[in-house]
């Protein structure tokens, strides 16, 4: 396992960030320079670009805090049903036409929608004494998820016909900003997130020991669970509100960093940070290269995440048999 030394690793990863942003720049029909970012094609860039740094992060981070809770690195962010909420939040919004928020609506409910579905998970799994055990936990996801899923589909089905693009493009996932006012809130709320899981690195170290070694350690593993997922599920929610759902995000990029650096909190939440924004800029630029019409992220994200996750898993397999 390659352990590089943090005065290495980081200005790696550093440089990995700023060469996918100069490839972000490079990408689709119309080519930025630096000079051109104070244009009105230079701005919509750079925004997408910022909004894919937070976005990558945030569902990155996210996704090693789920896999730290549940002790399970196949955990993401979707895992508790946000994704289903935050969806069908936004199916409503648009077959209602609501525009209770002005052009702030359709964030505003999804990110309503992937809170409520939290607190409602959470209501579920909670046990005597205010505990949440983790499998109670992760099977009241599972559940709510799948309710809110079938919710959705339904909500799809019966869409208008003018309506259907949008609501599948969105679920899809876009990294179009309309609005800096939103990437602000979102890119402000996730930096604290990351800052957050960042702190607790050295709780989420114990607590993936398990829940009772963790206490015998003098953590107070009900406290820490709970604040962890209000920041994974704050992070993921902003980040659904901002460009929609993007899947394996938070499932790959923590497990690969994992893979390669090490279980580590300490290490492993600023890598899968800079990983995450990295991979999710790379996807973008994919999405608006490959064919004349862009196609969404979300798209390309499993067919770029996919084939990468199960080489790094083979190859864990086959150190771990060594």
């Amino acid at each position: 396992m390659i352990k590089p030394k943090a005065r290495f690793l980081y200005p790696l990863l550093v440089g990995l960030v700023l060469v996918s942003v100069w490839i972000s720049l490079q990408a689709g029909p119309v080519r930025v320079s630096l000079r051109e970012l104070d244009t009105s094609i230079g701005e919509l860039r750079l925004a997408r670009i910022l909004t894919g740094l937070a976005v990558g992060a945030g569902l990155s981070v996210a996704g090693a805090i789920f896999q730290a809770i549940l002790r399970n690195p196949l955990a993401e962010p979707y895992v508790l049903g946000v994704s289903s909420g935050a969806g069908v939040a936004a199916a409503v919004a648009i077959v209602m036409n609501l525009v209770v928020f002005g052009v702030w609506t359709l964030p505003v409910m999804a990110f309503i929608g992937a809170m409520a579905t939290i607190l409602l998970v959470l209501g579920i799994a909670r046990g005597a004494g205010g505990a949440i055990p983790i499998q109670t936990l992760l099977l009241a996801g599972v559940v709510v998820g799948s309710v809110l899923g079938s919710v959705l589909m339904f909500l799809v089905n019966v869409s208008p016909t003018e309506k259907l693009p949008t609501v599948l493009w969105w679920l899809m996932g876009s990294l179009q900003v309309f609005d800096w006012r939103l990437l602000h809130v979102v890119g402000g709320v996730i930096a604290l997130g990351v800052a957050g899981a960042w702190f607790l690195s050295k709780d989420m170290n114990v607590l993936s020991m398990g829940e009772e070694p963790a206490a015998h350690l003098g953590l107070h593993v009900e406290g820490t669970k709970i604040v962890l997922l209000a920041i994974a599920s704050l992070m993921t929610g902003s980040a659904v509100a901002a460009c929609g759902l993007i899947g394996f995000v938070g499932l790959i990029v923590p497990h690969a960093v994992r893979l390669t650096l090490g279980p580590d909190h300490r290490r492993l939440i600023p890598s899968s940070a800079l990983c995450g924004a990295a991979f999710v800029i790379l996807a973008d630029s994919t999405a608006r290269s490959i064919f004349k019409q862009e196609i969404p992220i979300g798209a390309v994200t499993a067919f770029m995440g996919g084939p990468f996750f199960l080489v790094l898993l083979k190859r864990g397999q086959m150190r771990g048999g060594q």
